[in-house]
């Protein structure tokens, strides 16, 4: 373990980006300086979010000041996962990196929304055809 005063981590999740720092305490997670009921309300399960924290059995040892931006509430979600664990990574590389990977924690969603195409009405719904 290294000497430093927090660890940090960056998730990102559709158009969410996510800045995630851990220090050691015991176990508050801050989004934007409300807390994660504030932040989210009852749109996003918890548990999701602490995730990295149960797999790698760290759960209760260190606090997360978070700050996101863009996206939506899936999206912010998926970002502070995926920032928490990285930010875990950062801590402890060869104990965390197995669990983390076998959980998915690690890889990054790559699914975004598809652009609309000119002629469309959207990504890919086209005009009703008629024949005459």
């Amino acid at each position: 373990m290294t000497t430093s005063a927090f660890f940090y981590g960056t998730g990102r999740r559709k158009t969410a980006v996510a800045r995630v720092r851990l220090l050691p305490g015991e176990g508050e997670i801050v989004v934007n300086g409300r807390s994660l009921d504030e932040h989210f309300g009852n749109a996003i399960n918890e548990s999701d979010v602490r995730l990295p924290f149960r797999v790698t059995g760290t759960d209760g040892r260190f606090n997360a000041m978070i700050k996101v931006e863009g996206g939506g509430v899936t999206g912010q979600a998926g970002a502070i996962r995926h920032g928490i664990a990285r930010a875990l990574l950062q801590i402890d590389p060869e104990g965390n990196r197995l669990p983390l990977r076998q959980a998915g924690l690690l890889t990054r969603d790559p699914r975004m929304k598809e652009r609309k195409k000119y002629g469309l009405k959207r990504a890919r719904k086209a005009p009703q055809y008629t024949k005459r």
